[in-house]
């Protein structure tokens, strides 16, 4: 028997769109993947050495201790604290995360009884509803949108949601919206929580990738927010580390004891050797980081400068490897999602799957070569939907 619990997972939005895509693919068209989130370049090599040689020592073949190596959670606030300035202590405000995507399922779980409310961003991450089933609370959205820069307006929350609300979810660089937070927001934000008595969990899974030379912030920076919150960074973006699962929680020590104790009731942290090559990664050497941001950078720019010239109005994305793109009038960004994949053979993420005010625009990713970007934007000008297009 199936417990209700799972029978009453939401639907995962990118498996519809994988078997969308899979159904084109085996009638043989040629397909210009945009709409996956997974990074297509390898793992530096100085990571994967540290991998190899940590798996040779036999002191990694043990358990870990639950809360990870006292390296790697040092290597987190040395991270911290050069990047950023900003104080960590590593026994008590660091927790160590088998990917970003668990510790935001477990927030709910850790830290949210059954009255409460969790407040989320809208258009967000689908998985943050995960999180929101298995811990059967309730949630309200906070709508991003164009004019107020995609960060929410913490003023038109109503009152009785700000009562029940215990959690607020953040993510800046966004996806899908790529919108980059500053420094008065996030202190906004930490003022609304205290005025609420409620915990913000930022979520900055891509917080390596900034463009134009600007480099995101962290929520940590904003005076007072390890008061009242934590932000989750994931090695998966910033160092091509999406398979590893691998990734830490930061700031707030309640919350973080919270995760700390739900996870060694589930896990015994994460394969020894993966923490000492993560450790290599946050290294003082960032070159591998600033060479993926250039090359994020100039994908970002064929992008937008072939969509701009076939009459495709967009803006550029300021950070992360999406592009948030303005569905052209008289379609949803389902139908137009599907008139690219089945007329050519490109694929990009429709906006509603993120949720209800994500309808209108699509998710571009700048996971393909130069090449293959300009080549999709050159087969969408065939269809002859944009002003410029040719046809």
């Amino acid at each position: 028997m199936i417990s209700n619990r799972v029978k009453n997972m939401p639907p995962h939005f990118f498996s519809s769109l994988v078997k969308k895509v899979e159904a084109t693919k085996a009638t043989g068209m040629d397909i210009i993947n945009l709409g996956r989130g997974n990074p297509d370049q390898p793992t530096p090599d100085h990571i994967i050495k540290a991998l190899q040689q940590a798996a040779e020592r036999p002191d990694t073949h043990g358990y870990s201790p639950f809360n990870g190596i006292p390296e790697f959670r040092k290597a987190v606030a040395d991270y911290y604290k050069r990047e950023y300035g900003v104080d960590v202590d590593p026994d008590t405000e660091v927790a160590i995360l088998g990917g970003s995507k668990i510790g935001l399922v477990e927030v709910p779980l850790a830290m949210l009884n059954d009255d409460d409310i969790l407040l989320l961003p809208d258009p967000g991450y689908p998985d943050y509803l995960s999180g929101v089933s298995l811990a059967n609370i309730a949630y309200e959205t906070m709508p991003l949108l164009k004019e107020n820069g995609y960060m929410p307006d913490f003023d038109a929350i109503p009152d009785i949601v700000k009562q029940k609300a215990k959690v607020m979810y953040l993510n800046y660089p966004n996806n899908p919206t790529s919108a980059v937070a500053t420094i008065p927001f996030f202190d906004e934000a930490v003022s609304f929580a205290k005025e609420n008595e409620l915990f913000i969990l930022h979520d900055m899974a891509y917080g390596g990738i900034g463009f134009d030379g600007e480099k995101p912030v962290s929520f940590l920076q904003a005076a007072g927010a390890k008061e009242i919150g934590i932000e989750m960074y994931t090695l998966s973006k910033t160092y091509n580390m999406a398979g590893w699962r691998v990734a830490f929680a930061v700031g707030n020590a309640e919350m973080i004891a919270a995760i700390n104790t739900l996870q060694s009731h589930l896990f015994i942290s994460i394969f020894p050797g993966i923490q000492h090559a993560a450790i290599a990664a946050l290294g003082d050497d960032q070159a591998c980081v600033r060479d993926l941001t250039a090359l994020y950078e100039g994908r970002r720019n064929v992008l937008i400068n072939e969509a701009k010239r076939i009459g495709w109005d967009v803006e550029a994305p300021k950070a992360s490897f999406f592009a948030w793109l303005p569905v052209p009038e008289g379609y949803s960004s389902e139908a137009f999602a599907d008139i690219l994949l089945q007329k050519a053979g490109v694929v990009v993420a429709p906006g509603h799957g993120f949720g209800k005010h994500g309808e209108g625009y699509v998710r571009v990713g700048l996971l393909e070569s130069e090449e293959r970007i300009a080549e999709a934007v050159r087969r969408i000008e065939k269809l002859g939907i944009f002003s410029n297009s040719g046809v």
